[in-house]
């Protein structure tokens, strides 16, 4: 071995991360069209490259990546905001809004400006999940609600006995069909079967969610993006603690989506700010942000996990590469075996100190990261007066409580 192998490949290593920062160009593109905040996002499971997205101006549009290209666009689908999209069997799709209906609308060859059908709720929708096999599909409003395509009025009500709160969003199960999950504005994140037609288990936590997803691989996971700045997973038979807590945001997570590899999901937050997360590794995500970006309301992966689509305040769709330096277009045998390297060099001098600074090192906007600094604060204040006072209490009295104790206020059957 050559005197000097293990400085050269060090080198080398610590050119591959500041290559990697020096080609992180992440935005792709912007897709234009709504006048008013985009408020939600959803992708057809058996696309690659169609999305739709749902605004405040109550207009639907739906999107084709690959050309950047309008494929429908849908004025005044509902009165108001349109708060839910999903895709359901073929060529179809749903949407529900504040104006109490929920719309079905063929998105084929056949495609329309006018409804294939019209459910009318008695209350203001919030949220909206198609069952994976069967033609249900579930609302969220001041109740859950599933419906069957063929019938105009719902076919079950799922409700906790105890509970009165506003649902804002709903879910089912990627494996287990019948389980469906949903958040509620008082807190709660509830558990239901739609065998039994009743909840089964309810959690009161200290903050209240803002979006849910479920891990494509693993079923019994779940994902919460928290108001408390925060996202939590759980899985779903040990409810009282949560897996792994995700920290990073400085105001609000108002939505989270799982990579379909369910090794990584996206969060994008009221701080303007979009984080893309390595699945059990709760610090240092991958940050986008730009100068024009307003808070985002909806983020999702694209089908091939490739990409990044984010929904926000100033009424943009914008495409993200999911790996910022990746390279786009075709990429030959010789590149791809320098890429290769590149990153077992990466890996193999992940611990020495001044490849892991530049590797996580991130350039923050200014208000974000004054946020975070008096956040740091404000945290290890609170953390040094807990210390004193359990300095200062009787021997034995007070214990120290893990924070991910702290989580979960009670827990429900």
């Amino acid at each position: 071995m050559h005197p000097f192998a293990r400085a050269r490949e060090r080198t080398r290593a610590l050119n591959a991360v500041k290559m990697e920062r020096m080609f992180a160009k992440p935005f792709v593109d912007a897709l234009e069209g709504h006048i008013d905040a985009v408020e939600v996002l959803a992708r057809q499971p058996n696309s690659l490259t169609t999305i739709a997205s749902g605004s405040w101006d109550g207009g639907i549009i739906l999107h084709n990546l690959s050309t950047r290209k309008k494929l429908l666009t849908l004025q005044q689908a509902h009165k108001g905001k349109v708060s839910g999209l999903c895709f359901a069997d073929g060529d179809r799709l749903l949407s529900c809004g504040v104006d109490r209906n929920v719309k079905l609308w063929s998105i084929g060859s056949d495609a329309s400006d006018q409804p294939l059908n019209i459910f009318p709720g008695k209350a203001a929708f919030n949220s909206i999940d198609h069952h994976r096999s069967e033609p249900l599909f579930a609302t969220a409003s001041n109740l859950v609600q599933i419906w069957d395509e063929t019938k105009s009025a719902p076919i079950s009500n799922l409700t906790f006995p105890t509970s009165t709160e506003t649902i804002t969003s709903v879910r089912f199960n990627l494996s287990e069909h019948s389980v469906l999950a949903s958040i509620g504005s008082d807190r709660t994140f509830t558990l239901y079967d739609i065998r039994t037609g009743k909840a089964e288990r309810r959690v009161v936590m200290q903050f209240r969610s803002n979006s849910l997803s479920w891990s494509p691989i693993y079923p019994t996971t779940m994902l919460l993006a928290s108001e408390d700045h925060n996202l939590y997973t759980f899985d779903i038979r040990h409810l009282s603690t949560p897996s792994q807590i995700y920290k990073a945001h400085v105001a609000a997570v108002m939505s989270c989506d799982w990579s379909p590899t369910g090794q990584e999901f996206v969060s994008g937050g009221w701080d303007r700010t979009v984080r893309i997360w390595k699945e059990g590794q709760g610090h240092s995500p991958e940050v986008y942000h730009t100068k024009r970006m307003q808070r985002v309301s909806s983020s999702i992966f694209s089908g091939d996990a490739r990409f990044v689509i984010t929904g926000s305040d100033d009424g943009n769709v914008r495409i993200w590469k999911a790996k910022a330096s990746e390279k786009l277009g075709i990429v030959t045998a010789r590149e791809r075996a320098a890429i290769e390297y590149r990153e077992s060099l990466k890996n193999r001098w992940k611990m020495d100190r001044e490849v892991n600074k530049v590797t996580r090192t991130r350039h923050l906007p200014k208000p974000v990261y004054q946020a975070s600094k008096l956040k740091r604060t404000m945290l290890e204040a609170r953390r040094v007066k807990e210390e004193r006072r359990r300095k200062h209490t009787r021997a034995g009295e007070t214990k120290p409580k893990a924070e991910r104790k702290k989580v979960v206020i009670t827990e429900q059957t």
